[in-house]
């Protein structure tokens, strides 16, 4: 099966990426505060949602070059988490097919290094790792937990997202894995300065995934970025904020 992609609409065209374990529905409400102006495309990732494309075996570039070749060019793209890293990897591989770039609740490096504190332990990251082959569907919704923690609407966003885990089917547990593996060994701050388009960056205030103050690094890094921060949000502001997210959205793709 190819990848699943579903696109809406009419005018400049957006690609929305999501996270980790999740599917292209997270995006629901946010697609629906840009389709007056814009045509935008919604994907499932391999091994994710309707995308039951073989899951082992996906580096950040194989997943880069999958969606490039499913996706209108030039585009706005925008990437959540792990679809972040992704979005990062499509504007370095192919620039020409990036007209702007929005990192929602996503860095270059995961992961806390030496240099780096603005990401989330080792240890942790490899736990949850540990645990997906015994049980996967209690690992995510451990992760989706971490991602609504601090958010001034936790609970019912927990909710939401629960719900939503699954509605586009199981994900590939080597997937899942893959995908771990790249949030665990990728580290694209040497080459962000090659990163020449608009972008911009938002971020949680309480975020225990990607600290926010990773945003204000983040700028020192690219040679055309904003940011924004949204007060007491997690891992998802689009969740916990959706006017206010939509509208500094819109205010960078309509600037």
């Amino acid at each position: 099966m190819p990848l699943y992609t579903h696109t809406l609409g009419e005018g400049p065209d957006v690609v929305l990426v999501h996270g980790w374990g999740m599917h292209s529905g997270v995006w629901e409400d946010v697609m629906e505060g840009l389709l007056d102006h814009y045509r935008v495309t919604v994907l499932d990732l391999p091994g994710h949602g309707y995308s039951r494309l073989p899951g082992a075996g996906h580096t950040l570039k194989d997943l880069a070059a999958t969606v490039l070749a499913a996706i209108p060019a030039p585009a706005i793209w925008i990437g959540w988490s792990l679809g972040g890293l992704v979005a990062q990897q499509v504007v370095l591989t192919a620039p020409e097919r990036v007209s702007r770039l929005v990192l929602v609740n996503s860095t270059p490096c995961f992961v806390q290094r030496s240099d780096w504190t603005h990401g989330i332990a080792l240890s942790v990251l490899r736990r949850f790792a540990g645990e997906l082959r015994q049980d996967y569907r209690a690992v995510l919704k451990r992760f989706i937990a971490l991602e609504v923690h601090g958010s001034e609407h936790a609970t019912a966003q927990l909710k939401q997202l629960k719900a939503m885990l699954f509605q586009h089917g199981e994900p590939d547990v080597a997937a899942l894995e893959d995908g771990l593996a790249i949030l665990e060994t990728t580290d694209l701050r040497a080459e962000w300065s090659r990163i020449q388009c608009p972008t911009l960056l938002l971020m949680g205030q309480r975020d225990q995934l990607v600290p926010a103050g990773a945003g204000e690094a983040m700028l020192q890094r690219l040679p055309d970025a904003r940011l924004h921060v949204f007060p007491r949000a997690g891992h998802s502001p689009f969740f916990s904020h959706l006017p206010e997210f939509v509208a500094k959205l819109r205010a960078f793709l309509d600037a």
